[in-house]
C-alpha cells in the first residue's frame, strides 16, 4: 500500500472542489490546475497549490496530459484524480500516469479501454449472460448488411457510435427509407466528435428508462454495487434530473440489476468507482448499455442514500486498501434528488447562455446540498460544459425529497443568465414524474417552453426573482415599493421576466 500525501485534481469547477474537500478531510494536500479563464475560480483558491496550464480552450489547458504529469513531478504529487470529463476516461493518459510512477485514482488503463468502446464492452461481458439489446455484434462496415439486420430486428432501430457518449453519433431510424440518410449523419458526427466513425445497429426501445448502477471495486477482487440511480429526464441525451433510488424498481429487479452490474465490472477486472448503465423498457426488462469508468456527475444522490463518500473510497482503493464494507452491509436509507443547474435557456431549446452571475445566492437548510464551483460576479466561460452547479436534496422518502427540492429551487437566486432551474421545477411538479411513469421521452412528450410561463405561480416567481435582484443591487430601496409613488410596480417586473429568470 502506498499512502497518498499530495493529490492533483486534473479538472475544474464543482468536481475539483468536491474531490479536494474529501482529500482535505483525509489530511491530503491538494494541487489545482487552471486555465487562464479560471484564474479566480473557487477550486483554485481552495487548493494548497495551483498551477496555470494554459489558455482557456480545453485542448490548450485541461487536456494537456503530458504537461499535467510534468506538474506532478515538479511538485512531488503522489496521485491524480481526473474527476469526470476531460481526461477521466482516456486510457492513454491513465497509462502515462502510472508509467510515471503516479497513482491514477480510477481504474486500470485496460479497463478504461475495454469499457470505452461499446462493442468491446459487450464482448467482454458476454460470458456472464448479461441481457443485451438485440443488435449487430460488431461495428457496421457493410451498409446493406446493416439494413438487413435492421429488417431482422424490426424498426425502429438506433444507429450508434461505438466510441464516445453524450448522445453524439446517435440516430433513430424509423423505417428503411430513411436509413441511408441517418447512417450518414451518425457516421459523420461520430468522426467529428470522436475521430472514430465505427457505428453499430441495435433495436430502439421506444419507451426507455435510463437506470444506472453504481459499483465499487478494489485491487483485491472485491466488487459491490451501491444500488441504482434513475436518470431518464434528459435533453439531447444528457441528464438534467436524477434520483436514487428509482421509483419503479422492485427489490427483485434491483437485486438482479445489481448483480449484472457487478458481473460487468468483474468482466474487466475493475477497481475504483464506476457506473453500469442500463436501458429499461415499459415491462421493466433491462438491457446493458455501457459502463462509465469514472465518477459520475450524479454520484451525490448515491452518497446521500448510502452514507458512503465515493471519493474517499476511490482514494483508499487507489492506495491499495480493500473495500471496508460488504454488499450485505449496504442499505437504502431515504431518497435523494439531483437537479443540474446549467447555464442554458430552457425557453430556447436549452441553448447555452453566456453572461455574468449578477446574483448568485445558494439555497440552504436541512436536506439541501449544493455542489458548485462558481461565485457571485463570476462570468460563465464559453469554453466548457455549461453546468454551474448540482442541487441535491435528501428526504426520508421520495415525496419529502421532491418537496425539499422545490423549496430549494425557489430559494436559489440566480440572475444575469438563464438556467435550467425553471425546467427542473416543471419536471418535479409533473404528474408523469410524480407517478414514476416517465422515460427518456419526457421532454418530447410533455415539455414546451410555453409551460414555464403558464405555470400556476409563474408571475409570483418572476416578482420574487426581480425583488431579490432589486434588493441586492439597490440596497437602499425598500422591498415592496418603488422610489416614486410607494406602489408596487408589478407590470415592470413582468416585462423583465425573461431577463430575470
Amino acid at each position: 500500500m502506498k499512502k497518498i500525501h499530495k493529490l492533483l485534481v486534473a479538472n475544474r469547477g464543482e468536481i475539483a472542489l468536491r474531490v479536494m474537500r474529501t482529500a482535505r478531510e483525509m489530511g491530503i494536500k491538494t494541487v489545482a490546475i487552471y486555465s487562464e479563464a479560471d484564474r479566480l475560480a473557487p477550486h483554485v483558491k481552495f487548493a494548497d497549490e495551483a498551477v496555470c496550464v494554459g489558455p482557456p480552450p480545453s485542448n490548450q489547458s485541461y487536456l494537456l496530459g503530458d504537461k499535467i504529469i510534468q506538474i506532478c513531478k515538479d511538485l512531488n504529487v503522489d496521485a491524480i484524480h481526473p474527476g469526470y470529463g476531460f481526461l477521466s476516461e482516456n486510457a492513454a493518459f491513465c497509462k502515462k500516469v502510472t508509467d510515471a510512477g503516479i497513482i491514477f485514482i480510477g481504474p486500470s488503463p485496460e479497463s478504461i479501454e475495454v469499457m470505452g468502446d461499446k462493442l468491446s464492452s459487450k464482448h467482454a461481458v458476454a460470458k456472464y449472460n448479461i441481457p443485451m439489446v438485440p443488435g449487430t455484434p460488431d461495428a457496421v462496415t457493410d451498409r446493406e448488411v446493416a439494413k438487413q439486420k435492421s429488417k431482422d430486428i424490426g424498426y425502429p432501430v438506433l444507429i450508434k457510435a461505438s466510441a464516445g457518449g453524450g448522445g453524439k453519433g446517435m440516430r433513430v431510424v424509423e423505417n428503411e427509407e430513411e436509413f441511408d440518410e441517418q447512417m450518414d449523419r451518425a457516421v459523420s458526427e461520430a468522426i467529428a466528435s470522436f475521430g472514430n466513425g465505427a457505428v453499430f445497429v441495435e433495436k430502439y426501445i421506444t419507451s426507455p428508462k435510463h437506470i444506472e448502477i453504481q459499483v465499487l471495486g478494489d485491487k483485491h477482487g472485491n466488487i459491490v454495487h451501491l444500488f441504482e440511480r434513475e436518470c431518464s429526464v434528459q435533453r439531447r441525451h444528457q441528464k438534467v434530473v436524477e434520483e436514487a433510488p428509482s421509483a419503479v424498481l422492485t427489490p427483485e429487479i434491483r437485486a438482479a440489476m445489481g448483480q449484472c452490474a457487478v458481473d460487468v465490472a468483474r468482466a474487466c477486472n475493475y477497481y475504483g468507482a464506476g457506473t453500469v448503465e442500463f436501458i429499461v423498457d415499459e415491462k421493466l426488462d433491462f438491457y446493458f448499455l455501457e459502463m462509465n469508468t469514472r465518477l459520475q456527475v450524479e454520484h451525490p444522490v448515491t452518497e446521500q442514500i448510502t452514507g458512503v463518500d465515493l471519493v474517499k473510497e476511490m482514494i483508499l482503493i487507489a492506495e491499495g486498501h480493500p473495500i471496508s464494507f460488504k454488499q450485505e452491509d449496504l442499505t437504502i436509507n431515504g431518497h435523494a434528488v439531483e437537479c443540474r443547474v446549467c447555464a442554458e435557456d430552457p425557453r430556447n431549446n436549452f441553448l447555452p447562455d453566456v453572461g455574468t452571475l449578477t446574483t448568485y445566492v445558494r439555497p440552504q437548510g436541512n436536506g439541501v446540498r449544493v455542489d458548485d464551483g462558481m461565485e457571485q460576479g463570476m462570468a460563465i466561460p464559453i469554453y466548457y460544459d455549461p453546468m454551474i452547479a448540482k442541487l441535491i436534496t435528501y428526504g426520508k422518502d421520495r415525496n419529502e425529497a421532491i418537496d425539499k427540492m422545490i423549496r430549494a429551487i425557489d430559494e436559489y437566486q440566480i440572475t444575469g443568465i438563464q438556467t435550467t432551474l425553471p425546467f427542473c421545477k416543471f419536471v418535479l411538479r409533473h404528474e408523469a414524474f410524480l407517478s414514476g411513469q416517465f422515460d427518456t421521452r419526457f421532454i418530447s412528450l410533455y415539455y414546451t417552453p410555453e409551460v414555464l410561463d403558464t405555470a400556476p405561480d409563474a408571475d409570483e416567481e418572476a416578482i420574487a426573482a426581480a425583488l431579490a435582484a432589486h434588493l441586492i443591487l439597490h440596497k437602499k430601496a425598500t422591498p415592496s415599493q418603488e422610489s416614486t409613488g410607494g406602489q408596487l410596480v408589478k407590470s415592470q417586473w413582468k416585462s423583465n421576466r425573461t431577463a430575470l429568470r
